[in-house]
């Protein structure tokens, strides 16, 4: 397992880091994304979108009500919220269908227990606008 750790001190250093992290990715991954309530999540898969080239990175909003929204760039983005989800409520998305063209990342990954292979991203709050990002691979 592979653990690299970044610190953001603030929302733009966040939405570096999360490009900085798509550069790499591959199509098949799925980003299982931990954090609590306003750590980041949302703006980290931003910065995912903008490194995986989509063109309107900057309207990357949290699915928290639409569940799932797919953007289109290089690879296929699937970005999924979790938090109004139950565990059995899952296979209805299909996330896995998104994984051959492209990346799934998960926000609220905890509320899942099927994250088998999963690139983890855990960020902390630390300070007001402080962020600690670790990704486990």
């Amino acid at each position: 397992m592979e653990r690299t750790e970044y610190i953001s001190n603030g929302p733009s250093e966040t939405l570096d880091i999360g490009e900085k992290v798509a550069r790499q990715a591959k199509a098949g991954e799925l980003y299982a994304i931990h954090g609590g309530l306003g750590a980041g999540k949302t703006q980290f898969v931003k910065g995912m979108a903008r490194g995986m080239g989509i063109p309107d990175w900057e309207y990357v909003v949290s699915p928290s009500f639409t569940i799932m929204n797919i953007y289109e760039g290089n690879m296929t983005l699937c970005h999924v919220d979790l938090y109004r989800l139950e565990d059995g409520d899952l296979s209805c998305l299909n996330i896995e269908e998104f994984l051959d063209h492209g990346v799934a990342a998960v926000e609220w990954a905890e509320r899942a227990s099927w994250w088998e292979g999963a690139v983890e991203v855990h960020i902390e709050i630390s300070g007001e606008m402080e962020r600690k990002i670790v990704i486990i691979r």
